[in-house]
C-alpha cells in the first residue's frame, strides 16, 4: 500500500514539458497576442494565476451590478471559494447532477434569484461541460455566467474556445497544466465592452510586486528542470506517499490552499517562456487526444467503470481520464493499490466542498449528495505520454480485478 517499485513517477496530469531552450526565448514575442491566436479570440488578459483571473472577473461584475451571490458547483477547486471571498461576494454551493461534476439544473434553479450575480460552471479536467441549461437559467434570473476552464485550455465547443459561451471565462497556467509558466492565468470574454472593463479592473487591482515575480521566475526555472519522471519521484511522489501514509487525502491531492491569494503582474520573461512553449501545445494536445482515443475503449470495457467524455459539439483536451467506479468501497480499494504506485493515478479533488473542514468558515454545511458520491466514487488516470502501455495495462488489470 502506498509504495512505488519504480524509479520514475508519472505525473497525475499531462502537462506540457518545458525545454531548456524555452528559458531563452525571443523577447519580441507578444504572449497575449500569441495565446489569443491559439484560442481564436481578439484579446486575452494575462494574470498571475487562474484564481487571480477569476478575481478580476468577479471584481468587474460586482462593479457593474449590485448583486452579491455567486453559485458554484459543490465539486470544484477550493480556490474558487477564496476568489469569491476576496471579492467580498456571497458563496452559494450547488449540488451536481447524478454521476457528474456538472451543476444540477434543478438544484441550480432553487438557488437563482434576484441577488444572483454569477454562476460558475466548471469544465473539469479538460472535459467540456454542457452549458445549455446553465445559460438558460442565468438568462432567466439576469445572472452572468463565468466559465471555469482552469483545466481546459484548448478545449472547444462547436469550434470555439470554451469560455466564450458564457459572459467570461478563465484558464490556469499553473504547474502541470497543458501550458504552464509555473503560476499564471488568462481571462477572456466575447463582449468587447466587458473585455474593456476587465482590462480596467486588472490595471486597478493587480499591482507590480517584483519580489513575487522573482520567486516565480526561480520556480519556473526549477519546474522546467524537474518536470520529468525521474525528478518527479522525489519532488512529488515521495511527499504524496507520506501524505497517503498519514491518511491525509487533502495533502495527497494538493488541496490545502490559503485564503491569502497573491496578486501581482506577470513579468515579460515568464510570458516569453509561455510564448516559446505555446508553439508545441497544439501538437502535444493532438497527441494526447490520439492516445486517449486508443485507451478510452480499454477503460470502458471494464464492468462498472464510466469514463467522462464530452457532450455533442464538445471537443475537450485529454490531460487525464476521469473515471467513475461502481461504489466508494471499490474506488478506495483501487486507490489503495494505485494512488501511491507512481503510475499517475489520483483523485481530482479530495472531497466535495462542504466536506473540507478548513473551508467550513466559508462554505458551511450543505446538502449535496450527488457531489459527495461523485467525489467518493471517482478517480483520475494520467494521460501523460510518459505512461507507457505496460504501465497502463497494469492499471487496467487492477481495475478489472476490483470491478468485475
Amino acid at each position: 500500500m502506498f509504495t512505488s517499485d519504480s524509479a520514475v513517477e508519472i505525473p497525475p496530469t499531462a502537462g506540457l514539458p518545458l525545454y531548456l531552450k524555452d528559458l531563452f526565448p525571443s523577447w519580441s514575442d507578444n504572449f497575449p497576442q500569441k495565446i489569443a491566436e491559439f484560442l481564436g479570440v481578439s484579446t486575452v488578459g494575462v494574470e498571475c494565476s487562474g484564481t487571480a483571473s477569476l478575481i478580476v472577473i468577479l471584481e468587474t461584475l460586482s462593479r457593474l451590478s449590485t448583486r452579491k451571490n455567486v453559485v458554484i458547483p459543490a465539486y470544484t477547486c477550493p480556490l474558487v471559494i477564496f476568489a469569491i471571498v476576496k471579492s467580498r461576494l456571497q458563496l452559494r454551493v450547488c449540488d451536481t447532477s447524478p454521476d457528474s461534476f456538472e451543476l444540477d439544473p434543478e438544484a441550480l434553479a432553487k438557488l437563482c434569484d434576484r441577488d444572483t450575480l454569477a454562476i460558475v460552471p466548471t469544465h473539469l479536467g479538460g472535459r467540456v461541460a454542457d452549458l445549455n441549461p446553465i445559460i438558460a437559467l442565468a438568462r432567466q434570473c439576469g445572472a452572468y455566467v463565468i466559465e471555469d476552464a482552469a483545466q481546459a485550455l484548448g478545449a472547444r465547443y462547436q469550434g470555439e474556445s470554451v469560455g466564450l459561451r458564457g459572459d467570461a471565462g478563465f484558464f490556469s497556467l499553473a504547474v502541470g497544466k497543458g501550458l504552464s509558466i509555473f503560476e499564471g492565468g488568462l481571462w477572456i470574454a466575447a463582449d468587447a465592452e466587458l473585455r474593456a472593463e476587465l482590462g480596467r479592473t486588472s490595471l486597478q487591482i493587480i499591482p507590480a510586486r517584483p519580489g513575487w515575480e522573482a520567486l516565480r521566475c526561480l520556480q519556473l526555472a526549477g519546474y522546467a528542470a524537474a518536470y520529468r519522471p525521474l525528478a518527479l519521484r522525489y519532488i512529488y511522489g515521495n511527499s504524496l506517499r507520506r501524505a497517503l501514509r498519514r491518511c491525509d487525502s487533502i495533502a495527497a491531492t494538493g488541496d490545502y490552499f490559503s485564503s491569502s491569494i497573491p496578486l501581482h503582474r506577470v513579468c515579460a520573461w515568464r510570458q516569453a517562456v509561455g510564448s516559446r512553449a505555446l508553439l508545441r501545445l497544439a501538437d502535444f494536445q493532438r497527441d494526447l487526444a490520439r492516445q486517449a482515443a486508443r485507451r478510452l475503449p480499454e477503460l470502458t470495457r471494464i464492468p462498472g467503470v464510466k469514463v467522462l467524455t464530452d457532450p455533442p459539439g464538445g471537443s475537450g483536451t485529454w490531460p487525464i481520464f476521469i473515471a467513475q467506479l461502481p461504489n466508494e468501497k471499490v474506488c478506495d480499494q483501487v486507490l489503495d493499490e494505485l494512488w501511491g504506485a507512481g503510475l499517475g493515478v489520483s483523485r481530482m479533488f479530495a472531497y466535495a466542498l462542504p466536506d473540507y473542514e478548513y473551508l467550513r468558515p466559508w462554505g458551511g454545511e450543505q446538502s449535496v449528495p450527488n457531489a459527495k458520491r461523485f467525489a467518493a466514487c471517482s478517480m483520475t488516470i494520467s494521460n501523460s505520454p510518459w505512461l507507457d502501455d505496460a504501465s497502463f495495462e497494469r492499471i487496467l488489470a487492477i481495475l478489472f480485478r476490483h470491478c468485475r
